[in-house]
């Protein structure tokens, strides 16, 4: 029998807690302005929009502006969806760039943004409807909450606290810590001394979740793909299809965790 109610809640921030697409376009749009010495900085009209559908396919900073220059140069969206990482590889190939200047450029880009404009920056993240509330509510409770994020956790602490979110630094888990998500919850899961199935994980990357059941210690964790986060229509398919991932829904998160669990059909 399985508990209605975690132990300890951990959540990834981006595309699970915070929306931060118009900042990702920001910033590999000017980033591919830098690289490809593109003197018009006004985006086209569409492109926005164009990006954030595809931002699934993304796995890591340096391919941001290389979806950008992809999409400039007029390559379908279906053949994103389907043909990502031989697209990224091609055009890095043709252009005769390597993954790291990209993703130096893209550093650069952000850390120059962040120095300029600390509340600017910040204000280009938007939280997706009902997060902060139960956020609060879960602090106030019984249940650890933790957020282990691919961001610094110093601006994951900054954006939720101008939302009145106070989470103390020790719980949350960001870019600086370098370890992969899976050791952290079983860092988390040790310390706590509880058994696997005890800790929810909410992650809106299909790859991350699926990295967790390898890990014959951790194949009891219960598993939560976010399904309004950045994921793809056949990451929702496999999800539901998977007897170990439930599917979950930004209205079942934001309400009691017993319903979490109701998520498979």
């Amino acid at each position: 029998m399985t508990a209605s109610t975690p132990t300890i809640l951990a959540l990834d921030f981006d595309g699970v807690i915070c929306n931060g697409l118009i900042e990702y376009f920001d910033v590999a749009w000017l980033t591919y302005c830098q690289i490809w010495s593109q003197n018009n900085q006004t985006p086209p009209d569409d492109l926005a929009s164009k990006f954030y559908r595809l931002r699934p396919v993304i796995e890591t900073g340096w391919e941001m502006p290389i979806l950008i220059k992809a999409l400039v140069e007029g390559i379908a969206e279906e053949k994103i969806l389907q043909e990502w990482e031989s697209i990224a590889q091609e055009l890095l190939t043709k252009d005769n760039l390597k993954a790291a200047e990209l993703s130096t450029g893209l550093d650069r880009v952000r850390d120059e943004w962040i120095t300029r404009d600390l509340d600017g920056w910040l204000g280009l993240h938007r939280f997706y409807p009902g997060i902060i509330d139960k956020l609060k509510a879960t602090i106030v409770s019984s249940v650890k909450l933790y957020i282990i994020s691919t961001k610094e956790g110093r601006f994951v602490q900054k954006l939720i606290g101008k939302e009145g979110v106070n989470l103390q630094q020790e719980m949350i888990f960001g870019k600086e810590v370098k370890r992969p998500k899976y050791e952290i919850l079983r860092k988390l899961i040790q310390e706590a001394n509880i058994s696997p199935e005890s800790l929810w994980f909410v992650e809106d990357r299909l790859k991350t979740l699926q990295l967790v059941q390898q890990q014959p210690d951790l194949e009891n964790v219960k598993l939560f793909l976010a399904d309004w986060g950045y994921n793809t229509p056949a990451d929702k398919v496999t999800a539901q299809n998977d007897p170990r991932i439930q599917l979950l829904s930004l209205s079942q998160f934001a309400g009691d965790f017993s319903n979490w669990l109701m998520a498979h059909s």
